[in-house]
């Protein structure tokens, strides 16, 4: 019997609004070889290598795939749409706030910017779990042993995807732990991998606040670890991961004047309200755009 000959599906695509391609990523997943982005994707779980770069002048994203079927390419070249923000327009968003105080000049520096996102949302909580309350770069390193150790491989690629929610849910808290993954959170990655790999909680659905809700049932995954799931890996602009400390400092920075002020949770919320329903863009470009920020006096709401 012959086997299926691998598929190749190559797009060239404009996005809807502008679009800058990310860089590398920490975790070792996502890499890039010259000016060429690629990762290894499961669909199904069959492989599927993609593959991204800007398109001559820049204007346009172009996006290769090379898996087992056409079927399986095109879904995984939908993942990665999704991850980049290609059809996604925040035109009215960048229109409405290009003269904002705040964050007005980073939209006219890096119109491009926006929250990253994982191609699939059981990337952003499994994330999101590992980075709870620890310095980013130990996060970072915590990543990268468990896509090491655990993470899926392809023949004739040396890229390794993330380990699937049934391998983290069979994985051992000890060997977790020895990641340099805390104990609790160890065993909350565990239960929530558990929880997505039975169905009782589907991240992909419509309904993202039923899955919420479940997995606030989980010891050690709170509104952080939610908003986070929400932002990077279900699409939900509207949401904004107000734990974060660097937030915690900005908002109260700007609200008090005081560069040692930290903001609670409810002022984080409060105060990128004003942007919705596109809050998480907002917070991101305020977070990651380098300016200096004006002490409240020299901000008009």
């Amino acid at each position: 019997m012959r086997t299926a000959e691998p598929c190749e599906v190559r797009l060239e695509l404009t996005p809807r609004s502008p679009l800058a391609l990310p860089g590398a990523g920490v975790d070792g997943v996502m890499r890039r070889r010259g000016t060429v982005l690629e990762r290894l994707l499961h669909v199904e779980e069959q492989p599927v290598v993609i593959r991204a770069a800007h398109g001559a002048g820049g204007a346009s994203i172009l996006l290769g795939a090379w898996g087992p079927s056409r079927g399986l390419c095109e879904v995984a070249l939908g993942r990665m749409r999704f991850a980049f923000g290609i059809d996604e327009d925040l035109g009215h968003f960048y229109r409405r706030f290009r003269d904002d105080p705040l964050i007005g000049r980073a939209i006219r520096a890096a119109p491009g910017l926006r929250p990253p996102r994982r191609p699939e949302p059981f990337e952003a909580l499994a994330w999101a779990i590992c980075e709870q309350l620890i310095e980013f770069t130990r996060a970072a390193a915590i990543e990268r042993r468990i896509v090491f150790r655990l993470g899926r491989s392809a023949l004739g690629t040396p890229l390794r995807d993330l380990p699937s929610p049934g391998t983290l849910a069979a994985a051992a808290p000890a060997l977790l732990e020895s990641f340099d993954l805390a104990g609790r959170r160890a065993l909350a990655l565990r239960r929530a991998a558990r929880e997505v790999a039975a169905g009782r909680i589907d991240l992909e659905g419509p309904d993202h606040e039923r899955g919420w809700r479940r997995l606030r049932q989980i010891p050690e995954i709170g509104s952080w670890t939610i908003e986070s799931l929400a932002l990077h890996g279900q699409g939900r602009l509207d949401q904004v991961p107000a734990g974060d400390l660097g937030l915690r400092k900005l908002v109260g920075r700007v609200l008090s004047g005081d560069p040692q002020a930290r903001a609670d949770e409810g002022e984080v919320r409060g105060f990128f309200a004003r942007y919705a329903p596109w809050s998480g863009v907002a917070a991101t470009l305020a977070m990651r755009a380098a300016i200096t920020l004006p002490g409240p006096a020299g901000i008009r709401w």
